[in-house]
């Protein structure tokens, strides 16, 4: 019964691998060529001594043969999963592995195939069963192939895949198996060339629904169990053979972190990711463990040598996981990329978005504001568009990758069927439409599907591992038809919170009251305080003013003469010590910055009608409201910053009555439903590491806590 689990079990895997995707690019076969061959050659070479030593029956060739096998296969199952626990699937570390395993696993069966040709030592039928297995493989391709295409065309056109024609596919499965078996190459490689042979689509995830959980919830786990009950550590006579063995398994692994490191260097990785990489190409799984039945069934193993393979496999595996955490660990603390925040001295440069969106509700809004961005060939915007799906039911975690063609890859294939991604499509489908519209605009679609608790951690890894200068996040609260706004879900606004709180770069909270479609705003206002994040509202507002439809209008607040004296003595009292004074010299350092990018600002969009600048001069808070609420129903969206006036005395005392925190006291009465003008607001935080440019040059500032 185990037996019958594992052919199913790797029948799905070799309908998980797309083979038209091996065929796409080198880069990955160099490093598989690179990953299989350099454990290969250690486990060959080192393999003649621990022959002798484990007294082992079977032929030399056979055995090195297996073990070279053994030793260089890597687990694409257990890789995702592993990818998919670290975060690092959408990243540039995780494609290259997933696809380089996916070659790795691919030839992994055709040296499997030779090692059993070789197990019988007779050269004739050596050759017959080579020359059986290849005239398998085409009659499978020309026959086996076309029929199932054929069911998958009828699929894809919206008629369910019956009881009859899946009972036949599967019946398939081990009728591959009997003929693979019956020509001397092996049932399990059988039936991994028939999941070859069917397109991972419609009829995959058809055929995956009906035998996933039943293979991997009952049959699997009876195959691990026979495989640590033949383990028997007692019969490992000769120790030092057996230390001879453990040194070759953790030496071919540290033959594939060299081989990583090798051809990495060729392609300038950095040199985290490839230690990572090889690292994770070391994972060990259930395929290591069918081959080491395999070859313990047909006496290539003794069962000193399968017993000990065991037992590295574990460790080898054991060990990945804290290493792994190490090395990424340790790169993403080195790796900061330079363009963490909207403001920097290029202004042409290609600026990196992440927009999250939780339903269709938060498109049109998010395509006005991308609309208003100005992208443009001179000046380009690239959007990482990641729609943020809940974790329910049986699916697990995971991040999906979706392509032009409307396909999706993910770490986790085989619960990807299980992931409710029609809601993502028809996001993606209005995302690829106004790219191909406007001009200066590329589109990546993501979906992310985790637990709200954790979800910030997706959000933050995508802009992290993609050098995203500015995340996009929708509020918690949408408008209704009366125009009050609505709670949508409690967990989004503490997922905002999560986000503004870990964030490795600039963040925008959007408020939306009718922000949508191209064009459709036109008179934004910026309400200048001061600090980082005004700086940075204000640098995001001159990139919008470039936009030929948009008009904008910049209102700096300046305390009047009677609020001049105050603040020290008024927050202070007697208590008035070095602490304040450096508080003082720190507020000050913050003036001059303002200064300088304010003066830079106005510099820039001197010949510019449609930008005007204007000073407003407040001597408290309640003359800050009203000024504000004179500016009801002129302008569509307003920019703030979050920390804008949070210490200010023109801004004193509205802290108190702050709702939503993570707006600011500005953005949280501009959003409340006191104010009630209809225009948008987005309240922006900067990255915590702010690159400033005053008086032509950039001055590098630690973000001060508040």
């Amino acid at each position: 019964i185990a037996h019958i689990g594992i052919i199913y079990f790797v029948f799905i895997i070799g309908l998980e691998i797309d083979p038209s995707s091996l065929q796409r690019t080198g880069k990955y076969a160099i490093f598989a060529a690179a990953c299989v061959m350099f454990p290969f050659a250690v486990g060959a070479i080192s393999g003649k001594l621990v022959h002798t030593y484990l007294a082992i029956e079977t032929n030399k060739s056979s055995f090195l043969t297996f073990l070279g096998v053994t030793l260089s296969i890597t687990s694409f199952s257990v890789l995702a999963r592993t990818l998919t626990e670290h975060k690092l699937i959408n990243t540039n570390l995780g494609l290259t592995t997933l696809s380089t395993a996916m070659f790795i696993d691919s030839w992994a069966w055709i040296l499997l195939s030779m090692a059993f040709s070789l197990s019988s030592g007779n050269l004739p039928a050596i050759m017959w069963t080579m020359a059986s297995g290849m005239v398998f493989i085409l009659w499978s391709v020309k026959v086996v192939k076309p029929a199932v295409l054929w069911v998958s065309r009828r699929k894809q056109k919206g008629e369910v895949v019956g009881e009859l024609s899946a009972s036949v596919i599967l019946v398939g499965v081990m009728v591959w198996a009997l003929l693979a078996d019956a020509i001397g190459i092996n049932a399990v490689s059988g039936a991994f060339v028939y999941g070859l042979m069917i397109p991972y689509g419609p009829l995959g995830v058809a055929l995956i629904e009906r035998v996933d959980d039943f293979v991997e919830g009952l049959l699997l786990p009876l195959f691990f169990a026979i495989c640590g009950l033949r383990s028997n550590l007692y019969s490992v006579s000769n120790v030092w053979a057996a230390v001879a063995l453990a040194m070759v398994a953790l030496l071919s692994a540290a033959a594939k972190v060299a081989a990583c490191m090798s051809v990495g260097y060729l392609y300038d990785m950095p040199l985290n990711d490839r230690f990572a990489m090889g690292l994770l190409m070391s994972t060990k799984g259930v395929i290591e463990m069918v081959i080491l039945k395999i070859g313990r069934d047909m006496e290539v193993l003794s069962e000193q040598a399968y017993s000990i393979l065991v037992v590295m496999s574990v460790v080898v595996t054991i060990a990945v996981g804290p290493l792994l955490k190490l090395a990424t660990t340790s790169n993403r603390g080195q790796a900061s990329y330079q363009r963490r925040t909207i403001m920097w001295p290029d202004p042409n440069s290609e600026l990196r978005m992440l927009v999250c969106v939780h339903n269709t509700r938060n498109i049109p809004s998010m395509l006005g504001l991308l609309e208003a961005c100005c992208p443009t060939k001179r000046s380009p915007v690239f959007v990482f568009a990641l729609h943020l799906v809940e974790l329910t039911g049986r699916a697990s975690a995971m991040l999906v990758v979706h392509d032009t063609t409307g396909s999706a890859s993910s770490s986790d294939p085989q619960q990807l069927h299980k992931v409710p991604l029609g809601r993502s499509r028809h996001m993606i489908q209005a995302l690829e439409s106004y790219a191909q519209r406007a001009a200066g605009v590329t589109i990546q679609p993501l979906t992310a599907v985790s637990s709200y608790s954790t979800m910030h951690v997706d959000v933050c890894g995508v802009a992290e591992d993609n050098c995203v200068s500015l995340i996009v996040l929708p509020f918690h609260k949408q408008p209704t038809v009366d125009g009050d706004m609505q709670v949508i879900n409690p967990a989004i606004h503490s997922l905002n919170q999560s986000v503004l709180a870990n964030a490795p770069c600039s963040v925008a909270i959007l408020v939306d009251h009718g922000l949508s479609g191209p064009h459709a705003v036109h008179h934004v206002a910026v309400l200048f305080f001061g600090g980082p994040d005004d700086r940075e509202a204000l640098a995001l507002a001159s990139r919008m003013a470039e936009h030929p439809a948009v008009s904008l209008t910049v209102f700096r607040f300046i305390p009047g003469d009677d609020s001049a004296t105050l603040p020290s003595m008024r927050r202070y009292g007697s208590n008035y010590s070095d602490e304040v004074l450096t508080l003082e010299e720190d507020e000050e350092n913050e003036e001059q910055l303002d200064e300088a990018y304010i003066t830079e600002f106005r510099l820039k969009h001197v010949s510019d009608e449609t930008v005007v600048y204007t000073e407003k001069v407040s001597n408290n808070a309640e003359e800050t409201v009203a000024v504000i609420r004179s500016m009801e129903g002129i302008h569509d969206l307003y920019v703030v910053g979050k920390g804008g006036g949070s210490s200010s005395p023109l801004t004193e005392g509205l802290t108190e009555w702050c709702e939503c925190p993570e707006l600011g006291p500005i953005g949280d009465m501009l959003a409340s439903n006191d104010f009630n003008a209809n225009a948008s607001v987005l309240v922006v935080q900067q990255g915590m590491q702010e690159h400033e440019m005053a008086a032509g040059m950039v001055e590098e500032s630690p973000r001060k806590p508040r």
